[in-house]
């Protein structure tokens, strides 16, 4: 029996593609499935499709960042 190692989301890919590609899609695709803070009420973001944003507090769909929101300073 082989050893496997762990590569969270990206597993579903096996060993294709190679593991730079694999790691770093697991890191975006974490990332991105986290909760999101609006820019505009600081409430919680979904995100509804690439680039489009819905906050559940303000009821406001706007359109930003692909993966991630950025971060209010």
């Amino acid at each position: 029996m082989s050893k496997k190692k762990k590569v969270k989301a990206a597993g579903r890919y096996g060993a294709r593609y190679g593991r730079k590609a694999r790691t770093k899609i697991a890191e975006i695709e974490s990332e991105q499935r986290k909760k999101q803070q609006c820019i505009f009420c600081n409430g919680v973001a979904k995100r509804l499709s690439k680039g489009i944003w819905f906050c559940k507090k303000c009821k406001k769909k706007f359109a930003s960042h692909i993966y991630i929101l950025p971060k209010k300073e």
